[in-house]
């Protein structure tokens, strides 16, 4: 019984873990492909900004720094996403580990 319990949990750690990292991947790849977009849209804001009204060119900037915190939120994303998927192979190696010392033991 200890041993089906083994592979079945086993098992829902590896698809946990293979999930994660897909969806990893995915979320790495998107933020990679997209993350030069705002350098080039600061770099277009300001080039406008200097022949809009000020008032226009205000809302311009604004608009371009939430942009920036889009940015540097999708980063944080990236980097629990990665943090979480870290954890779960490490949680998954103990959780192996401590089962195996159990069956020795016992």
């Amino acid at each position: 019984m200890l041993q089906e319990f083994l592979r079945k949990s086993e098992t829902n750690c590896h698809d946990i873990e293979k999930e994660i990292d897909e969806f990893l991947v995915d979320l790495q790849s998107e933020y990679d492909e997209n993350s030069y977009v705002v350098n080039e849209f600061n770099e277009l804001a300001n080039d406008l900004s200097q022949k809009l009204q000020p008032s226009d060119a205000k809302k311009l900037i604004d608009f371009s720094n939430r942009i920036l915190r889009i940015r540097r939120c999708a980063r944080k994303g990236v980097e629990a996403l990665r943090e979480l998927s870290r954890d779960q192979h490490k949680l998954t190696r103990e959780a192996h580990r401590d089962f195996e010392d159990y069956m020795q033991f016992r």
